[in-house]
């Protein structure tokens, strides 16, 4: 609880997110969803009242077709001719939680509130986390249709 500063956890529930086997894309979308607030009746568009979200393996979320090889992230270094890119396969082995909070930071509202969001969200790439004295009411995803 120590590590999210400057955020106001009154009344805000802490949600556990397991992302082993769940698709990327969906996944976030979830998640955003209950960091907006968008799943409670008191939801406003202009109050950050979405509750704290915990991911736990973040190392076991799924990528369909060939996005691992396909997929690139972009960053510039800020010299001339110093775009750093990778694929989503090289980010996922330097760094697990990076591909979900992406994700999920490029769902969530471009506006001052984004960054409040995003501190409400713990990624964490195994089983352990850092909430073990907190009461954590999990998070479900919506059945996955094959069609």
């Amino acid at each position: 609880i120590a590590r999210i500063k400057n955020v106001v956890t009154d009344g805000l529930r802490y949600r556990l997110a397991d992302a082993r086997g769940e698709v990327l894309g969906r996944f976030a979308a979830c998640v955003s969803r209950v960091l907006q607030g968008k799943d409670k009746p008191t939801y406003e568009p202009h109050r950050a009242e979405g509750d704290v979200v915990v991911v736990t393996n973040a190392k076991d979320i799924v990528l369909t077709g060939r996005k691992l090889e396909d997929k690139k992230y972009y960053r510039h270094t800020g010299y001339v001719g110093n775009l750093v890119t990778r694929t989503a396969k090289e980010m996922m082995e330097r760094e697990p939680t990076f591909l979900i909070r992406k994700a999920v930071e490029r769902m969530l509202p471009k506006n001052k509130l984004r960054k409040d969001m995003m501190r409400k969200l713990r990624v964490f790439p195994g089983e352990t986390h850092a909430f073990d004295d907190v009461p954590l009411v999990p998070l479900k995803m919506p059945p996955r249709v094959i069609r």
